[in-house]
């Protein structure tokens, strides 16, 4: 029977192709605006030189939460994809049945047990479909969690220099406050000897205590960041004390940009886009084969016997096939084709505006920093202009030729200045930490030890890492995809025109 539906199988398959994958080339794309010539590696932060960052780098990405939850979906789509891939194998099923007739007559017992085995035949692919969805839907949940912990570094990154910052403002306001109260003192020693400018000490009055008031804010500011570092690290947040220091790092040399291909290559979450894309094409190819027939294969041996002492004696053997095809559905089956069509387009959109944002984010940085330190120097230069002002104006307002209000406004500028100025390395270092970010590829999630060993957490153990052998020898993994918990291939799987499948890593090429 088989061998008769052969010739009308062999048109069908041939009737089941979904066409391409979408993809654009990158060829067009420009070179970055601004590249530095030292490449980052992939710990980013270590770049900084600091210990104490690298400290609580190393424990949120050990101890903190919303990368065990990313862990945990990661595992999860891995589990989904082996529960996919079990339809390649046998389903055996073990059963058993006793029953006893009572009547006018003898009573009668029967027993029954046996093994019962079906599996589907992959004639077009469906099967293959599914499973290759499930693994690029778990490449794209793996550049997530990817992605979390690149964006977990920066935050800790962040709130540890904000910190540092915070320490140095309090510094510079506690040595402010002295400032003003020695000048408050030399106002009222000025004045009583007049016996007048109660206005002008009331004044010098209300600047120690504004700059005391900056204190309280800057402490209130330095209480949260704690907080917040302490959760970032999967602490608890009442009792968490940090003694960063008061001194911000100087800026590392500008990292190098690389081409625009390179950076779609290594940002975690345009591989997300694109495996999401890949899958949705897969989905596609499932629901094309679904309009075709199926054929089961089923297979029993079983058991029966009226007492215990014939219960091995008879066996039975049973060997089938079943071939279904649809024929009326209500056109369910083509909508599904049509939906999946179009969810390919929307992840394809999706992929291409996760490129332009990729980009967009390094063209940012790039500017911000180039700005940010024009803007420093000018404060830089501002600074100075106003402390030679500034002792001008004492001068003057000893010898009697000039006021008091002059002499105050000058010393506001410039302490307000000096405030402006420590705010704008620290906004400088977050613009690097962003540049940083922009450009970072995936990397080992384990902490560090201070031997420079890795740790074991996060991790994915054992029993939990995708094992291929778990689907038999019928499920090889596509080539070029990871399957283990290591970080992902440096360049991305390419669609292959006109086929609708996809291509090896190695021969993937954004400028094609």
């Amino acid at each position: 029977m088989l061998l008769l539906l052969s010739p009308a199988l062999a048109v069908l398959i041939g009737c089941a192709s979904k066409g391409p994958m979408p993809t654009f080339a990158a060829s067009s794309l420009p070179s970055m605006s601004e590249s530095g010539e030292t490449i980052a590696p992939e710990r980013w932060w270590t770049t900084f030189d600091d210990d104490g960052l690298d400290r609580e780098v190393n424990l949120a990405l050990g101890d903190n939460f919303d990368l065990a939850v990313a862990l945990s979906r990661l595992r999860a789509a891995q589990a989904v994809t082996r529960i996919a891939a079990s339809d390649w194998c046998w389903d055996v099923n073990g059963f058993s049945e006793s029953s006893r007739t009572f009547g006018p007559g003898r009573d009668a017992s029967q027993m029954t047990w046996g093994l019962d085995a079906s599996y589907q035949v992959d004639l077009f692919g469906q099967i293959r479909s599914r499973v290759d969805a499930e693994r690029f839907r778990t490449e794209a949940t793996r550049s997530d969690y990817q992605a979390v912990a690149l964006s977990l570094s920066a935050e800790v990154a962040r709130t540890w220099y904000s910190l540092i910052e915070s320490y140095a403002q309090i510094k510079l306001l506690e040595e402010q406050v002295e400032t003003n109260r020695e000048g408050l003192k030399a106002v009222e020693l000025r004045y009583a000897e007049v016996g007048e400018g109660g206005p002008n000490v009331l004044r010098q009055q209300q600047l120690v205590q504004s700059t005391m008031e900056q204190m309280v804010v800057v402490r209130a500011g330095i209480e949260v960041l704690e907080h917040q570092l302490a959760v970032l690290t999967g602490q608890p947040p009442q009792t968490a004390r940090y003694q960063p220091g008061d001194k911000l790092p100087e800026l590392p040399p500008m990292p190098f940009a690389g081409l625009p291909a390179d950076l779609l290559n290594r940002r975690p979450d345009v591989r997300a886009a694109y495996f999401a894309l890949a899958a949705a094409d897969r989905d596609v190819a499932a629901a094309v084969s679904d309009q075709y027939p199926r054929l089961n294969l089923g297979a029993s041996i079983v058991n029966s016997a009226q007492n215990p002492e014939t219960l091995f004696r008879d066996w039975f053997l049973s060997l089938g096939g079943q071939l279904i095809g649809p024929i009326i559905d209500g056109g369910q089956r083509r909508a599904e084709v049509a939906r999946t069509q179009a969810v390919v387009w929307q992840r394809f959109s999706e992929y291409r505006q996760t490129t332009l944002i990729a980009l967009q984010e390094v063209e940012d940085a790039l500017a911000l920093e180039r700005r940010q330190i024009e803007r420093i120097e000018l404060l830089e230069a501002q600074l100075e202009s106003a402390e030679l002002a500034s002792q001008q104006l004492l001068q003057y307002f000893i010898t009697g030729n000039t006021s008091y209000l002059d002499v105050l406004s000058a010393a506001q500028s410039r302490q307000s200045l000096q405030r402006s100025l420590l705010s704008a390395r620290l906004d400088l270092i977050q613009i690097r930490i962003g540049l940083y970010l922009a450009l970072a590829g995936t990397f080992d999630t384990r902490p560090i030890e201070n031997n420079g060993l890795l740790l074991d957490a996060p991790r994915l153990t054992s029993e939990n890492e995708f094992d291929d052998s778990d689907a038999g020898e019928l499920l090889p993994p596509p080539a070029g995809m990871p399957v283990d918990a290591s970080p992902a291939p440096t360049e991305l799987p390419s669609p292959a025109a006109g086929s609708g499948t996809v291509k090896p890593a190695k021969e993937f090429d954004l400028n094609e």
